[in-house]
Parts: C-alpha cells; structure tokens; sequence
C-alpha cells in the first residue's frame, strides 16, 4: 500500500521516505519526482515534498528535458516553490547537462556531422534562445576549443565574423565548424544562415583556414551545410 501523500514523509514506513530509499536501495530506484523531493529537503503545510516533486515533474510536461527548460521564476510560479528551491533545481538540472555533455567532450574529435550534432544537442538542447558556437579544429579534426560567438532572440544571433577568424588564429585552427541551434524547431537554414556561411568561408580562405561544415541543430534532429552541398 502506498502512503498517504499528505502525510509527513517522516512517518511513512523508511522504505517509502526518499532519503531512505536512495540510500538503502540506490538512486536508480527512485522515480523523478522523489529525487526532486530529495532536492527540495521538506514540502509544505498542505503538501510532501514528493507531491511537490510531482508538481515540478507536471510542469515540465512529465519530462526532464522539458523540466530543464523552465526558468527559475516559472518554477517559482508552483505554490511551495520559492527561489531558493527553485535555484536548487536549477542547479541539479544544469550539473545533469553538463555531465552529459562532458561525455561528449572527454571524445572531442569530429569525423562527420553526426558527431557534430550530438556534441551540440547536449550543450545546446535547453536554450530557449538561438546561440552562435564554433569548433576550432587541429589537423586531426580535434577540438581545440569551443567557443559561444553570441546569444541572440527567439528568432535570431549577430555573428561577428572578424571575432571567430581572431580566435581561430590564437587557437591555430586548421579548419572551423560554424554551429547554432534553432529553437523554433526548424531545421531549414534561413537565407542569412547561408550568407553568413559563404561570408565566413570566403575571408576565411584567405587566412588558408577551412569552413569544414556548418552545424544547425533542433529537436527535430540536424541539418549540415556540408552534407547537404551548401559549402
């Protein structure tokens, strides 16, 4: 039998309580919503602090990915959520997206844009905004770093082309690999993607550097430049 949910989590059986059962049991025995309870520390007078992390988890659709999207105030906007446990979400959300995609980054070499795009989604996959990146590469396709170029709107970035072909000489990069996210959803480059594009490649030759690809990614998956004969 379940226990009873408005009841204090103190006096239900030690197997139930979270802390509990993460310890005695493992993280992986517990559900979303009781890993967040264990986050949020105690719930409230008329709530748990699973009920609150049921509450959280709904919010986001049932979805981490979309939980991870939400800012601190519309956490905030969950009566019982007040800054410092919604920063504490916050907080836990983003180490979980870095973890992530410091799995990607421990493998920092670029055999094609498949492997573009994953190292991408998982830096790039809980922006609300369109973000402008570039991979600097050595002549072994390694990435020697990687750097955010600019934060734009809903709709769209500034992208200073004199800004990446100077980091791509400090880095000594052989070639580069332009790469930005659409958070419409879109995965069709729009006409001053393709400007752009052209405009870097064309003065980064002069520089003998090479425009190796251009990355766009979204939920829907990747479109890239390269693959698609637009470089």
């Amino acid at each position: 039998m379940l226990p009873d949910q408005k009841s204090s989590i103190k006096g239900w059986p030690a197997d139930d309580r979270p802390r509990e059962k993460l310890r005695n049991k493992g993280p992986e025995s517990l559900s979303n919503s009781e890993l967040i309870a264990i986050l949020l520390h105690h719930g409230t007078r008329q709530k748990s602090a699973v009920e609150l992390g049921m509450e959280i988890m709904q919010s986001g659709g049932n979805n981490l990915c979309k939980l991870g999207r939400l800012s601190i105030k519309d956490l905030m906007k969950i009566k019982g959520i007040g800054e410092a446990k919604a920063i504490t979400i916050a907080a836990a959300l983003e180490l979980g997206r870095r973890r992530q995609a410091s799995e990607i980054l421990e493998k920092p070499v670029v055999t094609n844009s498949g492997s573009v795009a994953r190292h991408l989604q998982a830096l790039l996959k809980d922006q609300n905004r369109e973000v402008f990146m570039v991979l600097y590469l050595n002549q072994s396709n390694k990435i020697n770093y990687t750097e955010v170029i600019s934060i734009g709107g809903i709709t769209g970035t500034v992208v200073d082309p004199r800004i990446i072909l100077k980091r791509a000489l400090e880095e000594n990069a052989v070639s580069i690999v332009l790469c930005h996210n659409h958070p419409s959803g879109s995965l069709k480059p729009s006409r001053a993607d393709e400007v752009l594009t052209q405009k870097i490649k064309e003065a980064a030759q002069y520089l003998d550097i090479r425009v190796a690809d251009h990355v766009i990614v979204s939920d829907a998956g990747y479109f890239s430049f390269a693959d698609e004969g637009l470089l």
